[in-house]
């Protein structure tokens, strides 16, 4: 694409400003130098990391479920320091409580004069991105102290309410094979996610490199890309983009659809015992913006939508036990949808 196509369509975007332009521009070609400095540290998972991206300046959080060794943690912490984010992990475990993310009051005496007072000492949700690792292992009590954070940007304790410094995101991990002993987590957390990243196996080759660069001396070094405040000006850049009634109807449609009821399609009244609900449609608008222009187009196609649907749908589609007795997974489901559902205006 032409710098000055690129430059016409941040005009359309933005108000016809010069540095809404210049602003666009710099947004499609950081996913480049993103990328180019992630794999510095990391072999593989091009779509994962793609993902990862695409709700970064989505401004959306995201679940990554995958078994362990798979280099999640390493991912998330390794995008942290290349985007000069203030970064925190949580490794929860069943005996976290809910003041051990948020923070607590403790007694402060002041030495000079003897008066106690009580001071409250932020916990690592004060942070840019937080990983919370494994966070199925922990009850829902503790699990639910991340809800308001993730939802207004902002934290109530001691009696106050503290807004959290922005860009702020929360990155969850989730082991799917290992059951015993975890708290699954509640729709209404789950809704909060923006994506549901599967993170598979590297192929043979992949692997070969993963172990050859992992067992040595040398340490990769990354650098810096974009900083916290570059993060914020360009999640309003995605937000500004036009999207077509065209592509904003399929969206709508494509998350409609997997609702059971006497309209929906049989495999859905078969198979699904509740759908996504308006957020998804929320959400399958802003990965498609954010990915149009993360790959240099000025407005986002019906295909976007596609690409960015099963991140989106999968955890907000519950099969019902029809489902589960024949082994379909919301995956499939979805990818039967995209199939089905039609892409042109709703009759």
């Amino acid at each position: 694409m032409s710098d000055e196509k690129t430059a016409s369509g941040a005009e359309k975007a933005l108000g016809h400003t010069p540095s809404g332009a210049a602003a666009l521009r710099e947004l499609s070609g950081a996913r480049d130098r993103i990328l180019e400095q992630v794999r510095h540290v990391i072999v593989g998972q091009d779509q994962v990391i793609d993902e990862l991206l695409l709700a970064l300046f989505a401004d959306g959080h995201c679940l990554l479920v995958g078994v362990p060794g798979l280099a999640k943690t390493l991912l998330i912490s390794t995008l942290a320091r290349i985007l000069d984010l203030e970064f925190s992990r949580i490794q929860f475990t069943p005996d976290l409580m809910p003041s051990d993310i948020t923070g607590t009051e403790i007694l402060e005496e002041n030495r000079a004069t003897g008066e106690r007072v009580f001071k409250f000492v932020r916990g690592p949700v004060f942070a840019n991105l937080v990983l919370a690792d494994e966070i199925n292992r922990t009850p829902p009590k503790t699990q639910a102290a991340l809800l308001q954070a993730m939802q207004e940007k902002e934290i109530t304790a001691a009696g106050q309410t503290f807004s959290l410094a922005l860009p702020f995101f929360v990155l969850a991990t989730q082991n799917p094979i290992e059951l015993e002993g975890t708290y699954p987590l509640p729709e209404a957390q789950l809704d909060r996610f923006m994506f549901n990243i599967f993170v598979g196996y590297p192929d043979e080759r992949q692997e070969v490199e993963i172990v050859t660069s992992t067992t040595g001396v040398e340490v990769p070094e990354v650098e810096r890309v974009l900083s916290a405040a570059d993060i914020v000006r360009l999640q309003q850049v995605v937000r500004q983009v036009p999207v077509s009634e065209h592509v904003l109807g399929y969206a709508v449609r494509l998350a409609r659809a997997t609702r059971p009821g006497e309209a929906s399609l049989p495999f859905i009244r078969d198979w699904v015992a509740w759908g996504a609900g308006p957020r998804a449609s929320q959400y399958l608008i802003l990965g498609a913006k954010a990915r149009a222009i993360l790959h240099g187009r000025e407005t986002p196609a019906a295909a976007d939508v596609q690409a960015v649907a099963p991140a989106v749908l999968r955890h907000r589609i519950v099969t019902n036990f029809n489902a589960e007795a024949e082994g379909i997974k919301p995956d499939d489901i979805i990818q039967r949808l995209l199939k089905e559902v039609p892409q042109g205006e709703a009759q």
